[in-house]
């Protein structure tokens, strides 16, 4: 994740002690030294929408041979002993599973900050309740536009007006809110329309995804933005955080799942401020980029263990059969070795730009899915050769 307002104005949230602190630097197997990683966990593979881009390939019927609440309680235990910070619920839907609240409710007992990734589409006030009372941290909700657009990626009509309702209830109990948007062709012109509605309603945090190409999001790789897209993209939300700020608006803006963002907030500040660009090079400098495989993992249903949510196809072990601490510290796998010192193996742009330190080669899932080497370029990288000093 790159915090476009932790750059900018120096703002400070939750997450930022996690991505912006030296400590993070050197961690190999966590978030900071002596704490593991973020961990999603795709807590059941079901849901009631059937989104054209979503990387687990869900929809509404019920699978096989997912953890059940004892196994689920385990692997929270096993987690809590691995000093893993934050535990996001992700499905799928995962307020589908009839034990979401008791299981975020122990995995806030066991110290560990519970977050929630929704469609939003099952969030009545009274829900949104439980989620508050019982310390859940952050409810993210996905839209992809407004009304008919976000329908439209979401398979359902009625699924915009269902999840509007979703983060009125969160925010009327005050419960911490935010949006998910994925960018993509279709959805590009619904920028602007975004942080108008996030005004409007009172919500606290926008996080801005990259596609990926993974699950039935591969189907939509003729569908992503260019690079001079990307670059359309990234100034609006720059103006419009700007904008915020000036008008004492606080609201948590970020970008995920592409870390040449950085780099780019960082040369467009050059132009402008070179004292202040030297300091958001320092944080991202300290963020260290893409770190799937070492500040961030993923857990799915069965319990197997991947790099991230978008690598499903690569897996470390199960959970169900050994801890995650054990399975996220052993490099036998060449993938997960390769992912904690992956400098040596990267190849083409990647390999040659001046910034990899600061983006870490960006995302392997990506580039695998266009090349068919994990190892070679990412094709969503939008800096031109002469910015990254070829």
């Amino acid at each position: 994740m790159i915090s476009v307002t932790k750059l900018l104005f120096n703002d400070e949230y939750f997450g930022d002690s996690l991505r912006y602190s030296h400590a993070s630097r050197g961690a190999a197997n966590g978030t900071t030294s002596g704490s593991g990683p973020v961990v999603v966990w795709n807590s059941t593979r079901t849901c009631n929408l059937k989104c054209i881009h979503c990387y687990m390939d869900s929809d509404a019927q019920k699978y096989q041979g997912e953890m059940n609440t004892a196994e689920a309680k385990r692997f929270i235990d096993d987690l809590a002993e691995f000093r893993v910070p934050v535990l996001l619920f992700s499905g799928g839907e995962p307020l589908i599973r009839p034990d979401f609240f008791e299981l975020a409710e122990y995995t806030a007992e066991r110290g560990i900050r519970p977050t929630l990734s929704t469609n939003g589409t099952l969030i009545t006030r009274e829900v949104a309740r439980r989620i508050k009372e019982i310390g859940v941290g952050y409810v993210g909700i996905s839209l992809d536009g407004l009304r008919e657009v976000n329908d439209r990626f979401r398979g359902r009509a009625g699924a915009f007006q269902a999840a509007m309702a979703g983060i009125q209830n969160c925010v009327a109990v005050g419960q911490r809110v935010g949006l998910r948007f994925t960018i993509n062709s279709h959805n590009l012109a619904e920028l602007d329309n975004i942080f108008d509605f996030i005004e409007e309603e009172q919500i606290d945090r926008v996080c801005f995804y990259h596609l990926v190409y993974s699950g039935r999001g591969n189907q939509m790789v003729d569908e992503d933005v260019t690079p001079e897209q990307s670059r359309q993209a990234m100034e609006t939300i720059i103006r419009r955080a700007v904008d915020f700020e000036k008008r004492g608006l606080k609201k948590e803006i970020l970008t995920v799942d592409n870390h040449c963002d950085g780099a780019y907030i960082y040369l467009r500040a050059l132009r402008e401020n070179p004292a202040k660009a030297q300091a958001i090079k320092d944080l991202i400098s300290m963020n260290g980029g893409n770190r799937s495989g070492i500040a961030f993992g993923e857990v799915d249903p069965l319990g197997y263990v991947h790099p991230d949510q978008f690598t499903q196809h690569i897996t470390f072990g199960n959970v169900r059969e050994r801890k995650f601490g054990d399975i996220w510290t052993d490099a036998s796998h060449p993938i997960m070795a390769g992912l904690k010192n992956r400098k040596p193996l990267l190849k083409g742009r990647c390999a040659q730009c001046q910034y990899l330190d600061i983006c870490n080669g960006n995302f392997r899932t990506r580039a695998e899915a266009v090349t068919g080497d994990f190892w070679e370029s990412d094709p969503a990288c939008y800096l031109t050769d002469e910015e990254i000093g070829l």
